[in-house]
């Protein structure tokens, strides 16, 4: 298709979709600008499509595997400053609070910046910021990375713990903006199994981070978990910077827009982006705003979003159970419990190789409603790990026995793994189709209320350990989602009906 051809087919918007004049008139102003199709995102070359996809795939699995990666590094940190394990703990909980919050702000900068500047800005910072994690126990170095007022006032656990947070706000980027770069460069046909890639990345990033962290803590001080974390972010920068393009359609013609303006002299070339007036603090403060609202009024978004952020509480809570349960019950050291969450990571690799089949399921659905899916259809693999995760978690519940071999509770806990995949690809999918208009406030929703349990649940897990048992504590929790296990199923059947009701979704 040639530029001619797109302009007689109207106009793009920000979701890379051609905008039809009425009645299919041509009704542009001949110095506005479009994109060749050559141009479009999802024409690159597929090697480099993929690259980047790889690339931003590998650097939201960093962000949240630096999450989990603090979970051994408990006892160096009381250690060394004097606290006790308890406090020690908040560098996971404080971390995933900026992981929630970021969306909220960085979300809107992407749509006026693009998607690149965000990137690698906020990548930037991750990378800088975490030094002073890294080096929080030494005032030497810190009197380089923070001015010598706020060192005289703010206690050294305190600099870890701000600075923990700052750098799990500035990696929310990859939470947020990611999974629109992902779409730019596919074409609605092609984007499933790109878009698995990156939807595995960050759920699979917390069972990695343990593993790492295991090998690191068993055999070297605790700061070598951020000194190795700084590294793997250094590389992952680069790649940013040399392997990724821009992708976001508005920016690239607003700089198609000004390249013709400067070589070509005249001022009346234009593009949409150029002309809106955007106010960035409004956007700021609509996305902040409106996930709350959804999650006040909309109670099916409300029970879904309760259910996969009880998922992800429940994953992180392991980081502290998983210890109690290998070492204390079998005698692991801190690299064997690390290995142990192979058993959640198997699971989730397994459940993302079921993906073709649910492709071909979404296709033959959309052959039989006139090229639709409906929403509640996304719900089908929502009900499987509706049962896969209590399954999985009383099945660990009553194998956590000291008679019971070891590999018996890293086994019970595939079905687990599996499951949470299930679970947050149903969740996220669904709440995307039905309520796209506000699909951006849908996922913030989400994401808020996730990161509110996942940094909550660490917190309590090892005194509910100590007094219910590695048996009572992990049965509690399966109770608990064996109550919620039946929404996917009631969802199905009547969200259509629910959906008419709601003033937040599509109809």
């Amino acid at each position: 298709m040639s530029s001619q051809d797109v302009s007689q087919r109207g106009s793009l918007n920000t979701d890379n979709k051609l905008e039809t004049p009425p009645n299919g008139i041509d009704c542009r102003d001949p110095f506005q600008v479009f994109l060749d199709e050559t141009e479009m995102p999802y024409n690159l070359p597929s090697i480099r499509k993929w690259i980047a996809v790889v690339v931003i795939s590998s650097a939201a699995l960093c962000v949240t595997c630096a999450s989990s990666m603090a979970g051994f590094t408990e006892e160096g940190v009381a250690r060394e400053f004097h606290v006790s394990k308890e406090v020690a703990i908040l560098s996971i909980s404080v971390f995933i609070g900026g992981l929630g919050l970021g969306p909220l702000i960085v979300g809107p900068l992407s749509e006026v910046y693009g998607r690149n500047a965000v990137y690698r800005i906020s990548y930037a910072l991750f990378f800088a910021l975490n030094f002073p994690v890294a080096f929080a126990p030494d005032i030497g170095a810190m009197r380089f990375l923070v001015s010598k007022s706020v060192m005289a006032l703010t206690h050294l656990l305190a600099v870890y713990l701000i600075f923990r947070f700052i750098t799990g706000f500035c990696g929310s980027a990859f939470l947020s903006v990611a999974g629109g770069s992902v779409s730019d460069l596919f074409t609605d046909k092609n984007v499933s199994t790109p878009m698995a890639l990156y939807t595995i990345s960050p759920f699979i990033g917390p069972v990695v981070g343990p593993l790492l962290s295991g090998f690191i803590n068993q055999n070297l001080d605790w700061r070598w978990t951020y000194y190795v974390l700084i590294m793997w972010i250094f590389v992952e920068l680069l790649a940013l910077f040399t392997l990724v393009p821009e992708t976001y359609v508005p920016l690239l013609l607003t700089k198609k827009s000004r390249r013709l303006r400067r070589t070509t002299g005249d001022a009346r070339y234009w593009c949409p982006m150029e002309r809106e007036q955007k106010n960035l603090v409004t956007a700021i403060v609509i996305s902040c705003y409106r996930p709350f609202e959804l999650l006040l009024f909309d109670r099916m978004a409300f029970l879904l979003d309760l259910w996969s952020s009880m998922v992800l509480g429940i994953l992180y809570l392991t980081f502290q159970a998983f210890p109690i349960i290998f070492m204390d019950v079998h005698g692991f050291n801190t690299q064997m419990t690390g290995m142990s969450f192979l058993g959640i990571g198997l699971g989730m690799l397994l459940a993302i190789s079921t993906q073709p089949y649910w492709n071909s399921m979404y296709k033959r659905v959309s052959l039989q409603n006139n090229g639709k899916v409906p929403p509640e259809t996304r719900l089908v693999m929502g009900q499987i790990g509706g049962v896969l995760v209590p399954f999985g978690l009383f099945w660990l519940a009553f194998t956590t026995y000291k008679g019971v071999p070891w590999i018996i509770p890293i086994i019970a806990s595939i079905p687990f793994g599996s499951g949470i995949y299930f679970v947050f690809t149903s969740t996220f999918t669904y709440l995307v189709t039905a309520y796209r208009p506000i699909a951006a406030s849908a996922m913030a929703s989400n994401s808020a209320m996730r990161s509110c349990l996942a940094a909550a649940f660490p917190l309590f897990a090892g005194q509910m350990y100590h007094r219910l048992g590695t048996v009572g504590a992990t049965a509690l929790l399966a109770g608990l989602m064996t109550i919620l296990a039946p929404l996917p199923f009631v969802f199905r059947r009547i969200g259509a009906r629910l959906r008419q009701k709601s003033r937040f979704a599509q109809h």
